[in-house]
């Protein structure tokens, strides 16, 4: 009888232990394959070396359990899948993650169908947010660093020729950097979309060097298509030719660099995050990552944003006491706020659910034998996104 009484009461301790421990689910979606494959990892590593930072922090018993998926590169179709077996069959609390902006914009009505919140950790086309009331945006716009970017080119340059990806974010940075530059009395001289996938490269950069201006203006999805496109720019000799090249800073993300070697030297850029930045909080999360992946793994923007966004949820839970409720989840990130993050200090605006964030104009130097986004000058220390600031203007 007392081993019986003691069995049932070692069952209901059980039964009350995994009753009062509450696991949180964040559906982990990014491209591991694919155009860009090379850069989910980024995102994740980051989410997962600030959850073991501060997974002590956590409500007692309170766990995070990251489930990844491979959305293989701009796939809306694969997304929205991914996204409706996260929501409906794995009950995940949040969704996260997102490279490409078609994906994103896949996922925003699952999300507001399900109420679940979703955090974007990179997608940079403005639009996103206003799809789904359950979005939040901790990384960027294009327009956050190619409106700044156009304002500084147009006290530089008399004439720039734009060449861009052919898809959201790429027509964003585009009309972003023309309405800034031509605003302040410069001419475009000729603007091209390229396919995001496969372009000849050499035929559009010939295209500009027939044009002769004084900048080129490339935006084209960070990673190893940037180094392509610098490749192709040394290749036909048009920094010979006198044409200064500029962008947003994905065209040269840092983990790049050291395969794009001296072409990238002197190629100008407006952006939010530089690994070689001496900010203390970010020189704590380099050396963090370093210690945590090796001695040569560097952090790139994704990483930033996604260390970001891990915080902003870990904000959220804490709030909660570890029951998250979808709508007061929105709430809190809505007023998030993070005086040291690695790129300096970031709020998430109330309005629009995107980020307020630094802009910094950059250079790729060479310093102590490596290849450095190194940061000039602060053009806004609180940028938030031009287009969503211009509409409210109409």
């Amino acid at each position: 009888m007392n081993v019986r009484r003691f069995a049932l009461g070692a069952a209901f301790a059980l039964f009350a232990a995994a009753a009062s421990a509450q696991t949180i689910k964040i559906g982990f979606i990014t491209s591991y394959s694919g155009l860009n494959g090379n850069l989910g990892p980024y995102m994740e590593r980051a989410v997962r070396l600030y959850i073991k930072q501060h997974e002590k922090e956590l409500p007692a018993g309170v766990k995070i359990e990251l489930i990844t998926r491979d959305d293989t590169g701009p796939n809306p179709d694969k997304a929205k899948q991914l996204a409706q077996e996260l929501i409906v069959r794995d009950k995940v609390n949040l969704l996260a993650g997102v490279i490409f902006t078609p994906n994103a914009l896949a996922i925003a009505p699952l999300a507001t169908e399900a109420k679940v919140p979703f955090v974007v950790m990179n997608a940079g086309t403005a639009v996103i947010t206003t799809r789904s009331p359950y979005i939040a945006r901790t990384s960027f716009t294009l327009w956050q660093s190619s409106y700044p970017l156009g304002q500084w080119a147009s006290k530089k340059f008399k004439t720039a020729y734009t060449l861009v990806s052919d898809f959201g974010p790429g027509w964003d940075s585009e009309e972003g950097f023309t309405k800034a530059f031509t605003a302040g009395g410069g001419k475009i001289l000729g603007a091209v979309r390229a396919p995001l996938q496969n372009p000849d490269w050499a035929a559009y950069m010939q295209r500009v060097k027939d044009a002769k201006p004084d900048a080129l203006m490339v935006f084209i999805p960070a990673g190893k298509t940037a180094t392509a496109v610098m490749k192709n720019f040394s290749e036909l000799g048009l920094d010979k030719a006198g044409i200064k090249l500029i962008g947003p800073g994905d065209i040269t993300t840092d983990e790049e660099l050291p395969n794009m070697g001296d072409v990238a030297l002197g190629v100008i850029t407006v952006h939010h995050y530089s690994a070689s930045a001496n900010r203390p909080a970010n020189k704590a999360f380099v050396d963090a990552w370093k210690k945590e992946y090796g001695a040569n793994e560097t952090p790139n923007f994704l990483s930033a944003a996604s260390y970001d966004g891990t915080a902003m949820i870990f904000d959220a839970i804490k709030q909660q006491g570890g029951k998250l409720d979808p709508d007061k989840t929105m709430e809190i990130f809505k007023h998030f706020k993070d005086a040291n993050s690695p790129r300096g200090p970031i709020a998430i605006d109330p309005e629009t659910r995107d980020i307020i964030q630094p802009e910094y104009l950059r250079e790729v130097r060479r310093v102590n034998g490596k290849l450095e986004n190194v940061e000039l000058e602060t053009l806004s220390q609180a940028e938030k996104d031009p287009w969503k600031e211009l509409q409210k203007k109409k």
